[in-house]
């Protein structure tokens, strides 16, 4: 077990100190066809302008900081209507209850490895705005086949793995404990009637019967939570969750009903949103910090949902399926979502492609387009400095230079926010402020944070179209 942190404001919450994650070795194939709040993959693995269609780089092996091996692979995804599940275990459909409330958190799905059999899993995350009506969204988006889950339970922690009395409350679906959430889909839970604070600690407890192939989930969660064999989603006690995760399983999305009015944001973005290298455990990414603030200012928009993915690129698959690929399941599909907020584009320069900068701007207005269709504002921040970084070049540089230039100047979205002049240094633009740098020339530290998160002007979030 991990050692507990203090305990914090909020609901019901205390954080614990967690190790960080474990290695995980993944295969990223990905093509499931989905029938329920789904996306029907396809093979192809790049966008890029029609008139200059590049092919991404074969698979390849890439270590990360924490040592784990990725295989680049992609599908191209559309959204398809959902079909009914049977009714001793239902998926629901993607309908417009469905779809009420407001986004209180959320982390992107991708691909987690194949699961060996039936297990439980004790996840703790954040909420961003309080309500009543909690739901959570499970996902087999990267299943090879229908995922079961028969218990499922949320409530507010109390320290570690241990909950606060009398909070755990069991979940339904459709008024069914068991869910089965067909292959490449996902599922809502029922509304349960108990309030809940913005800033709390909520756990939610499930469990799978049986191995489920491929799992869906985030990996790199700077969160611990737990997992343990048998069934103790039910339990309020942390005495049978012997084992540590640093990511999140099956679980992408809470949203709660406000007691007024109110949106959400979202953040799409890459490893800098994701929050690697903030302080793990102590919910310091940079949307974590603009959650607080937008707490404190209480203003119109109060939910924050993180679809960040560490290496992730607007336009390949690879570490991630790319911000054009995943935009619908990840961001257009979540509750109350009035503003999305773009920051990403350095991993698709360190990738060394011979992406230019007019891909990069296609790909920046493909994105704008879309979320503008779906009736919702887009803020673009601009690429951040990466000099000293082995994967940086004057060419790449030239490319950043030129797509922030766009970014500033262009028009073309509801507002711009310069996330490369709050994190350069004034001696030399092309890097990071040392203050800021979180020690690799590329990702913030804690500070660099929340100077990212102090940054945003509160009234391009309040936007509506």
């Amino acid at each position: 077990m991990t050692r507990t942190g203090a305990a914090r404001g909020g609901a019901w919450p205390t954080r614990a100190a967690g190790r960080r994650p474990p290695t995980e070795v993944r295969d990223r194939r990905v093509g499931a066809t989905m029938t329920c709040v789904g996306y029907a993959g396809t093979s192809r693995t790049v966008l890029m302008p029609p008139r200059q269609v590049r092919r991404a780089p074969g698979p390849r092996a890439r270590t990360g900081r924490f040592g784990r091996v990725r295989r680049v692979a992609a599908a191209l995804l559309t959204a398809v209507v959902c079909q009914s599940a049977p009714a001793r275990a239902t998926a629901l459909p993607a309908s417009a209850e469905q779809a009420s409330g407001v986004v209180t958190w959320a982390a992107s799905a991708d691909r987690m490895g194949e699961t060996t059999g039936a297990e439980g899993y004790r996840l703790i995350v954040h909420t961003s705005v309080g309500g009543d009506d909690l739901r959570v969204r499970l996902s087999n988006a990267f299943g090879d086949r229908p995922l079961t889950v028969d218990s499922v339970y949320a409530g507010v922690r109390s320290e570690g793995a241990a909950l606060r009395p009398g909070s755990n409350r069991p979940l339904t679906f459709g008024g069914a404990r068991t869910v089965v959430v067909p292959e490449g889909a996902a599922a809502w839970s029922d509304p349960l009637p108990a309030p809940l604070r913005a800033g709390t600690d909520l756990v939610v407890s499930l469990h799978t019967p049986a191995a489920a192939g491929p799992a869906t989930g985030h990996l790199l969660a700077m969160q611990t939570s737990y997992t343990g064999g048998g069934d103790h989603a039910a339990e309020e006690s942390g005495t049978n969750w012997t084992r540590t995760t640093g990511s999140w399983w099956y679980l992408d999305a809470v949203s709660v009903q406000p007691s007024r009015s109110t949106g959400s944001v979202v953040a799409l973005g890459d490893s800098l949103t994701d929050g690697w290298h903030s302080t793990a455990d102590l919910n310091r990414r940079w949307p974590d910090y603009l959650a607080r603030r937008l707490h404190t200012a209480r203003t119109a928009v109060q939910g924050v949902a993180d679809e960040g993915i560490a290496g992730n690129q607007v336009l390949a698959d690879g570490t991630g399926q790319s911000a054009l690929h995943r935009l619908d399941r990840d961001v257009l599909s979540l509750p109350g979502v009035r503003t999305v907020f773009l920051f990403e584009g350095v991993n698709d320069l360190k990738a060394h492609t011979g992406v230019s900068a007019q891909d990069l701007i296609w790909g920046y207005r493909k994105i704008a387009e879309r979320v503008h269709a779906a009736g919702k504002c887009v803020v673009a921040a601009t690429i951040a400095p990466f000099e000293g970084r082995p994967e940086w070049d004057p060419a790449a540089e030239a490319v950043r230079r030129e797509v922030n230039r766009f970014l500033r100047t262009s028009g073309e979205f509801d507002a711009v926010t310069d996330f490369d002049r709050t994190l350069s240094s004034p001696h030399d633009s092309a890097r990071l402020l040392p203050l800021l740098d979180g020690g690799d020339h590329l990702h913030p530290d804690d500070k660099g944070m929340r100077a990212l998160a102090d940054a945003v002007d509160f009234r391009s979030l309040d936007c509506t179209r």
